[in-house]
């Protein structure tokens, strides 16, 4: 794995992923939490092919800026870049084009975790939250 690292995911829009229907606003064009989601989706599938038996990322940091409104119908394109690794962490710039502007873009960071490891601590700390 390497910075420069990229991978593309293609979204098209529908009535589930808008604004109306997840909670983040009243109309029916593509939502930030959907978008989020599919910048991280993209930027974690483009290391998991490097990662080692056991290991997996989860996301740490996303600055979103949500550029452009996309109704029902319209595709967008998502676009991570691997730019830095420092150790465990990855940094990725991401873009999500429609067929014409950037409807949005991020710095997103990931860590590299142990699965094991990680589900244990989140079990650890719902015992002690439901105790």
């Amino acid at each position: 794995m390497e910075p420069g690292l990229k991978r593309t995911n293609t979204l098209t829009v529908t009535e589930r992923d808008c604004a109306s229907q997840v909670g983040s606003g009243l109309l029916p064009v593509l939502a930030t939490p959907v978008m989020a989601a599919l910048m991280e989706r993209t930027a974690a599938e483009s290391v998991e092919p490097y990662l080692e038996e056991g290991m997996t990322t989860v996301g740490t940091r996303l600055e979103l800026e949500h550029l452009a409104a996309d109704p029902v119908g319209v595709t967008v394109t998502c676009e991570s870049v691997l730019t830095e690794i420092d150790r465990r962490r990855l940094t990725f710039e991401i873009t999500v084009r429609d067929g014409e502007e950037v409807v949005g873009r991020c710095r997103h960071d990931r860590f590299i975790v142990s699965k094991e490891r990680f589900m244990e601590k989140a079990k650890e700390k719902a015992g002690r939250l439901k105790g």
